[in-house]
This record gives C-alpha cells, structure tokens and sequence, in this order.
C-alpha cells in the first residue's frame, strides 16, 4: 500500500510548509461528503496519529490516516496549473465515479 507524488506536487508542497515554519508533513485523506460520497482532505500535520501510515518521498512525508488508505492507495498527487486555474489533483486508480461538479468521487 502506498500513495506517491509528481515533482510539481512535491515543489508546491515543500513551499507551502517552508512559508508555513513549522508541520511534519502533508495529511492526505477522504471524507463522506458531496453527491458520490467521498472527497479528498489535505492538511498540515504536526503530530502523528497512532493508526497513520507515513510515505516518505523526496524529503517529504505523505500521512494517510488508516481508514482512508483503503480508498486512495495507489493515488499519485499532482500539482496541475491550467489557464488561471492551478491545484492538486489526484490520480487514484481506485475511482469508479465521480460526480458532474468533480468534488467528490465513489470507489
């Protein structure tokens, strides 16, 4: 089981904890919500939960709480910069639907 990151995601994540000072890492979860029933959470951690499970890429650490690994193991976090609009975006192999805004995804 594991989760993995692009070079551009990578860059933006380590400017966002640098200008931030202080943060283990990078949370990466779900949560039920939205009109497919399940959406991406990201925050800064700055202590580890018992039932985390860490990835650690180029200096960085991915923390996926255990729960949510089920949904989102094998995804890949990409940074994408599209017109004026930029953001993560997340390639989970695991994804069966999404609904019509793109908010929320059922696997």
């Amino acid at each position: 089981m594991a989760i993995s990151m692009t070079t551009a995601a990578a860059e933006r994540v380590r400017s966002f904890l640098q200008n931030r000072g202080k943060g283990v890492g990078l949370r990466v979860g779900v949560k039920t919500t939205g009109c497919s029933g399940l959406a991406y959470v990201l925050e800064f951690v700055d202590t580890l939960n018992d039932d985390d499970q860490v990835f650690e890429q180029d200096d960085l650490k991915l923390i996926v709480d255990g729960k949510s690994l089920v949904y989102i193991d094998g995804t890949q976090l990409d940074f994408v910069k599209e017109g004026l609009n930029e953001g993560f975006q997340f390639n989970n192999p695991n994804v069966n639907g999404e609904c019509g805004c793109g908010e929320s995804f059922t696997v």
